[in-house]
């Protein structure tokens, strides 16, 4: 076998390989017309005449409508990843408890909550707040976003961890039992620091979904960077121009987060890598 296959699928020979390619070059030319044929519509209309991006450049535009969005929207989504971390912690290491009750409840908030849209949650816990006066009405979007985001993302979270943890070999929690450490102390010293570090590429993928999602608090006029968009293009009369450039700050803070996710776990590893190197002399030497 190839050095190149895989258990699903042996590495393709030169016919595949140039029928593969031509397939590719035949997607980017078609997709490539597509674009093309869209920039000359909308240059058609006049959306890219300087008119339309000149208040972009303007102070008050970014200052008025833009910023304050982009606060909403990063501010919504820091509190609801962090709460939602709490909770998928919980939930998560709730479900691998000893208890059969704890591990019933915890699956069926995990299992109901992950299976309800983002947007539903958000609408239930408006009118919810809204109708029994839960929330002050300065805040009712604003709690309603976080609390739709929260109760999603921590549950798919929770199945995260879960999986993770499931993941790692059973030599860990028995050489965790052997030294005597208590269940707990097993799951905070030495199961949850290699899950995190394992699951981190799909943890920060959920973050990533819960930054995008946050604007769905659009639909009960929370301010966030979307309609901050719009309201400036309504006001503008731009609207392609404003979305393409609110487009552009999600791909930025996206590509971001991202960016600081991947070197976070290459600095994770290579600590892990360094303690096991400086602890194999002390084993040789013994």
């Amino acid at each position: 076998m190839s050095a190149d296959a895989t258990v699903l699928y042996d590495a393709p020979g030169p016919r595949a390989r140039a029928r593969n390619a031509a397939v590719a070059v035949a997607f980017v030319l078609v997709l490539g017309a597509v674009a093309a044929w869209v920039i000359a519509r909308l240059a058609g209309r006049g959306q890219f005449d300087a008119d339309m991006w000149r208040p972009f450049i303007t102070a008050s535009t970014w200052t008025v409508y833009i910023l304050p969005g982009l606060w909403g929207t990063i501010k919504a989504a820091a509190v609801s990843i962090i709460a939602a971390l709490v909770l998928g912690a919980l939930l998560g290491i709730g479900r691998l408890s000893d208890h059969r009750w704890v591990r019933w409840i915890c699956g069926a908030f995990t299992e109901g909550f992950r299976a309800i849209p983002v947007l539903l949650l958000i609408l239930f816990t408006y009118y919810l707040y809204a109708q029994y006066g839960l929330v002050p009405p300065s805040q009712l979007a604003f709690a309603s976003v976080i609390t739709g985001l929260t109760l999603y993302n921590g549950t798919v979270i929770a199945e995260i961890l879960r999986s993770g943890i499931k993941s790692l070999p059973r030599g860990q929690a028995e050489a965790a039992t052997a030294l005597g450490l208590r269940k707990s102390q097993q799951m905070r010293l030495v199961l949850l620091p290699q899950a995190v570090t394992a699951m981190l590429p799909a943890l920060v993928s959920q973050m990533v979904i819960a930054l995008k999602d946050s604007a769905l608090g659009y639909m009960i006029g929370y301010i966030e960077v979307v309609r901050s968009g719009i309201m400036s293009a309504s006001f503008y009369g731009n609207y392609i121009p404003a979305l393409i450039v609110v487009a552009l700050v999600m791909i930025i803070i996206n590509f971001s987060l991202t960016a600081f996710a991947t070197r976070l776990e290459r600095r994770l590893r290579s600590g892990k890598r360094g303690a096991v190197e400086a602890v194999e002399p002390e084993v040789a030497d013994a």
